[in-house]
């Protein structure tokens, strides 16, 4: 189970790789106009500037649930090809059609005159059923993509089966879920409503749950508890219209103020911990993720490139990470710090919220800021390290195939040997590559003589699947793969 969470886990780095600049973009792009999270006309040559890079950086994080899907489908398919990111594709664009309002309140009416039902049905587009999409994607064409169908039928054998295939599985998941969702999303709003009494704690479970259930998407049955009008609460709502605690029931903007030295201070103290755990080889690319992850969410509270990038490497990691979260929110509450945000919990909402009514000794984001950096940096390092969790950069690999030669770089001759091997440009059904593999996908797999592929002078063969071949090439698999399909002509 933990190595296919793992194995989901590196699916998600590439998707997840293309956030953090979205999220650094908004941040600059509400600062330069403020009215893209406040209301209000956008005039004037920098308000513009700073509207264009808020819509630049939502294009991706507004829709990273179908970064997921393709990000997962292609990652988690034995050879990574893009038939299975098509497939979760299309799995993804059903079920979020099947599982939309208006299919579901037609299916059933009584749907409609239920508001939870209907709220729960309305974010149905989130990243759990991104990376569900993804898995079923990827799934389909580990089984089928070799699938051969009767002759009638044979325009659909192999790959071409495996989206008709995600389409039906689709269609008895969305199923299952029609009756399972909106279950799990009005049990979670009756907790919610459940713990309001129960003071900064009860903020502080909020907290906790509310990250806990970001994989999932439930997390939105909790925020429309907290944040919004939903039971009569609505810390969000009130807060930006300007009243006071005087004005609720509750301490205004306690639902809210503990995510912010969290998402501002603690989230870069976790991340240079995971910087300093990685392993020598792998530091820059742990860098590259998780620091601009930091940043991303320092400046406008996007965590969803550092969270992701973890949270299926080590799921335990994660609840801890969750129950920080718990705790500095009931400290927060306490020491009587009170912000708010419109979007989340960055630099650039403190900023704004730090002139309304209800904001309230702001200057303590400081200490409980340098306490939340000091202690999430402990934690998690003390945690990577002695449970040797696999976070970014710490992840098993067999080799490191970018550091890989060629043992011989005349790349027509290495071709022609690897042809011969495979058995010939008659047993080559597909060719690809990645960064270091040549892949290969062969007809007859008792053709196939591995010592003979070796003998070109490569690094290693791979035997993901009964029709599929990888050769470790290194770096300059590119120039071998042009001649090996000039020979394939």
């Amino acid at each position: 189970m933990m190595k296919y969470l793992q194995k989901l886990g590196k699916a998600l780095m590439l998707p997840v790789a293309c956030l953090p600049i979205c999220g650094i973009l908004m941040g600059i792009g509400y600062a330069l106009c403020p009215s893209t999270m406040q209301g209000g006309d956008v005039s004037g040559i920098v308000q513009m500037i700073g509207f264009f890079l808020v819509k630049a950086g939502g294009a991706l994080i507004d829709n990273m649930a179908i970064l997921f899907v393709i990000g997962v489908g292609v990652g988690m398919a034995d050879d990574n090809d893009g038939t299975a990111g098509l497939a979760a594709l299309a799995s993804w664009l059903m079920m979020t059609n099947l599982l939309s309002v208006g299919t579901v309140t037609t299916l059933m009416p009584a749907i409609a005159d239920n508001a939870t039902k209907s709220l729960a049905f309305g974010k149905i587009a989130n990243p759990f059923i991104g990376i569900l999409a993804g898995i079923i994607g990827a799934t389909c064409y580990n089984k089928f993509k070799g699938t051969k169908l009767p002759d009638w039928l044979s325009f659909f054998s192999g790959k071409r089966c495996v989206a008709i295939v995600s389409g039906v599985v689709s269609i008895i998941v969305s199923a299952i879920l029609l009756f399972i969702w909106p279950l799990l999303f009005g049990a979670l709003v009756s907790i919610g409503e459940g713990i309001v009494g129960f003071g900064p704690v009860g903020a502080g479970i909020y907290a906790f749950l509310n990250r806990l259930l970001i994989p999932t998407g439930l997390h939105h049955a909790l925020n429309n508890v907290f944040w919004f009008d939903t039971i009569g609460l609505g810390d969000l709502t009130h807060f930006w219209a300007g009243e006071t605690s005087a004005d609720v029931s509750w301490s205004l903007g306690m639902y809210m103020s503990g995510f912010f030295p969290c998402m501002m201070f603690g989230i870069p103290g976790a991340a240079l911990a995971m910087i300093q755990c990685a392993k020598d080889n792998k530091k820059k690319v742990a860098i590259g993720l998780v620091a601009s992850a930091a940043i991303c969410s320092f400046i406008c509270g996007v965590t969803e490139p550092f969270e992701f990038g973890f949270m299926f490497l080590a799921p335990g990691l994660y609840v801890i990470y969750a129950l920080l979260y718990g705790i500095f929110t009931v400290v927060a509450v306490l020491l009587g710090f009170r912000a708010g945000f419109s979007f989340s919990a960055g630099a650039t909402d403190l900023l704004f919220s730090a002139s309304l009514p209800a904001a309230q000794k702001t200057w303590l984001i400081i200490p409980l800021g340098i306490a939340a950096f000091i202690v999430f940096y402990v934690v998690f390092r003390f945690a990577i390290l002695k449970f040797d969790l696999k976070t970014p950069g710490r992840e098993d690999d067999d080799t490191d195939e970018t550091t890989v030669k060629l043992a011989n770089d005349n790349f027509t001759e290495v071709a022609k040997i690897i042809l011969e091997g495979v058995g010939g440009k008659g047993n080559v059904a597909s060719i690809d590559n990645c960064i270091t593999r040549l892949r290969l996908e062969i007809k007859d797999y008792t053709a196939v003589d591995e010592k003979k592929i070796k003998s070109a002078g490569v690094a290693g063969v791979i035997r993901p699947g009964k029709n599929s071949v990888q050769v470790v090439i290194g770096t300059k698999v590119q120039f071998v793969a042009d001649e090996f399909k000039k020979l394939c002509k």
